[in-house]
């Protein structure tokens, strides 16, 4: 059970896509993986993030395990964890790291009328 945070109950987890500096680094793998960063309310975020620490210190890997919006459960592994103190109580901040989803581009060929770069 150490290897885990479960999310025992509320709404699944807002993922927001990070794209810090050293958040960057936690992501060096041979797949491509987003970065995401979640906070959750807790009443022992200290507690959390030293369970975290066990882990890691023993080369293991921690995951945040919750159900989406389907109430299937999902895990990720967890990447950093800090707790903080706000007005409303604990927050556990969780960085963690999720599959590369496939994102679709969009070509806008509007902007170039007027010649562009490539143009006469």
């Amino acid at each position: 059970m150490d290897d885990r945070i479960t999310i025992i109950e509320g709404p699944t987890p807002d993922f927001e896509t990070i794209d810090d500096g050293w958040a960057l680094g936690l992501n060096e793998s041979p797949s491509l993986y987003d970065l995401a960063l979640t906070r959750l309310r807790t009443f022992n975020g200290a507690a959390l993030v030293e369970r975290c620490h066990r882990a890691w210190y023993r080369q293991n890997h921690i995951y945040l395990h919750y159900r989406n919006p389907l109430g299937m459960e999902e895990r990720v592994p967890i990447m950093a964890a800090q707790s903080v103190e706000t007005e409303q109580g604990q927050v556990l901040l969780l960085w963690v790291r999720r599959k590369h989803e496939e994102t679709e581009i969009e070509i806008d060929l509007d902007d170039d009328e007027e010649g562009g770069e490539f143009g006469n």
